[in-house]
Order: C-alpha cells, then structure tokens, then sequence
C-alpha cells in the first residue's frame, strides 16, 4: 500500500525538521510527504517532503484536508508537526490497517522529555462527548498491547484513503480540536475498529494549554459533534447527562477562568442551528452500526490534565447508574446488541 504522509505547520515550530526527517526516514518507493503551511513563519526544507501553501491558517483540520486532497496514497498518515515518529511505525500502522475490520489505527505517543511515560495510547470519550489523552502519565508498560479504543490520538494516527473517502474525512470546520475524536466515533458507527498500536511510537513535545481559544474550540467542536454524530436513541439517552454536564461546567470554566469561552461556545450553537442539522443529516447518512457507541463511551470522567469537579466520583457512580439502565433497556428491547469495545466486527 502506498502511503501519503500528512504533517500541518504553523508558526516557528522549532521541531519540524526532526519531525519530517523522522517520517522520510521510513518512507518506501512510492510513498510521499507532505508538508501544509499554516502560516509558518521561517523556511522549512526537507529533502522528501513537498511544500503545500494553505493560503492562510486553517487550522490542524483544515490543513489536514488540504494535504489529503494534494495526495494519492492508499493510506493517510497524520503527524503532529511536534512530534517525531520512532523506527518502524510507519510499518506498525500499515500493518494494522491491513485487518479490514481496522478503520482508524494510532500510535502510542510517550512524551519527549520522558520517553518511558505515556503522552497518549488511544483517548477514552465520555458519554457526554468529553475527551482526554489516554494514559497520560502512566509507564509505557502498561499500553504494551494493540488494543481498541474510543477515539485516536491525534498526534500520530492512519486510515485507509477509502475510509477517508467514505465518512468524509476530518471535519475542516472544526479547525482544530475534537476533529480526531468525531472521526473516530463516526468510525465506529461505521462497523470500523479504531486500534492503538503500540509499535507503532511518536514522541511529543506536549503541553495542554488552557488558553481562551483553546477551550472555546473544544466546547463548541465537542458538542457539534454530540449533536451531530450520536445516533437518535442515544443522543436522546445523552441529552439529560449533556445538560447536567454544562450546569457542572459552569462551575468548572468559572473556577479555571473560561467562563466567557464556553458562553461564546453555546452561543455559536444557538446561532448555527442550520449548520448542526445540515451535519446531522449528513453524518447520519452514513451510519450502518447505531448501536457501536453503547460500550465505546465511558461513564467514568478520569482526565489527568483537568482538576475534577466537586463531588466527580458521586457523579460518576450516578451517572453510570443511568447510563446501564438505558443501555440495558435498549437491548431488552431490541434483538441487535452493541459491539463491546475490543471485539472485532464480523
């Protein structure tokens, strides 16, 4: 299989030339490179790697479809441009996307000052569409095995050109957050496995900013995404959980000073009704497995980065309590179950 490489640049970013030496290094005949300038801001060559202008900053998911639809591999890889992929990934991802039942395959990112410490191995997706980098902090021993999970890590991660093609791909609206955890749980109601592949290895100069713009592109894209994505009877078990959950994180971005953010978040919502349903019918349209998130989402909010609300292990416990009941209850009632995480679709 031909491999198209996609890497997206904006600004100094001082580790790019690592990062893309670290990719042509495994690249076979035939494959390709390239590099999508977001608005760099000081010349990157790199022998192997084809420069593409993106005519202004796009954002991570903007710049990823620009590269994508600038190449003609069999497989989409997509490297964080702050990240340096290690020996043989390149191979591991390929060789798990051969499993036809695999959609969406990422590599174990360990963190670049502390290589025996995960970064992120596969991020766990709350019912509520909340997401976090898996095993941040852990030992690298402890993610040592291919495994499914919810969503990819964003930072080093492949698909097959042909499921790109078929659920569309990134969302370029998105800019940039959340992108990689729609496509993966659009992935999943798809019948695709999504897999971390602990062969294949990236390092990364990790740092989670709880900037203004950061966090207000994580509400909006996060709950877009709800809408958009779950499925009718799910989204109709989610909703009161959803609401309960933006009670909570008003208490949470006031204590953490993002207050604003996640205001203007809902508010673009309520402004763009017309967009969401557009989406929905669109992401809907393509959903062969409704019932692939039941035992994808977890109940239990456990982000190491974030300081957890008041009383979280109650919620947890509640929040559970509900979820089992309606899940339960949506299988009394119908003859087809949802696909536990980690078993392959037949």
């Amino acid at each position: 299989m031909r491999t198209s490489v996609v890497v997206v640049g904006h600004g100094p970013e001082a580790g790019l030339e690592a990062c893309l030496a670290s990719v042509t290094a495994q690249m076979r005949p035939g494959d390709e490179a390239v590099l999508v300038d977001n608005g760099l801001t000081r010349s990157v060559e790199v022998p192997g790697v084809r420069r593409l202008d993106a005519g202004g900053n796009t954002g991570f998911a903007g710049g990823a479809v620009t590269g994508v639809a600038a190449t003609s591999g069999d497989v989409l890889v997509f490297v964080n441009s702050d990240a340096t992929i290690l020996p043989g990934s390149l191979d591991a991802l390929r060789s798990a996307l051969g499993d036809e039942s695999v959609g969406m395959a990422c590599g174990r990112v360990v963190l670049e000052d502390r290589p025996d410490t995960v970064n992120a191995a596969g991020n766990p997706v709350h019912v509520t569409g909340l997401c976090w980098a898996g095993g941040l902090g852990e030992h690298t021993t402890r993610h040592a095995t291919q495994r499914d999970v919810a969503s990819v890590t964003g930072a080093f991660f492949a698909m097959r050109r042909a499921t790109w093609d078929r659920l569309g791909g990134l969302d370029a609206d998105f800019f940039m957050y959340y992108e990689d955890t729609d496509l993966s749980l659009r992935c999943h109601l798809a019948g695709l496995r999504v897999v971390v592949v602990p062969e294949a290895g990236a390092t990364h100069a990790y740092t989670f900013n709880h900037n203004p713009r950061t966090m207000y592109l994580l509400q909006r894209n996060r709950l877009t995404s709800v809408l958009t994505t779950y499925p009718a009877p799910l989204l109709r078990w989610a909703l009161p959980l959803l609401l309960a959950s933006e009670v909570a994180l008003v208490a949470v971005a006031a204590r953490d000073r993002w207050l604003r953010e996640h205001i203007s978040a809902l508010a673009w919502l309520a402004r763009h009704p017309r967009h969401l349903v557009r989406r929905r019918r669109r992401v809907q349209s393509l959903v062969t497995h409704p019932d692939a998130l039941h035992d994808v989402l977890t109940t239990t909010l456990s982000a190491a980065q974030v300081r957890p609300a008041p009383g979280q292990a109650l919620l947890d416990r509640l929040v559970a309590g509900y979820w089992r009941r309606a899940v339960v209850g949506s299988r009394a009632a119908s003859p087809r179950a949802a696909r536990p995480l980690g078993e392959s679709v037949r």
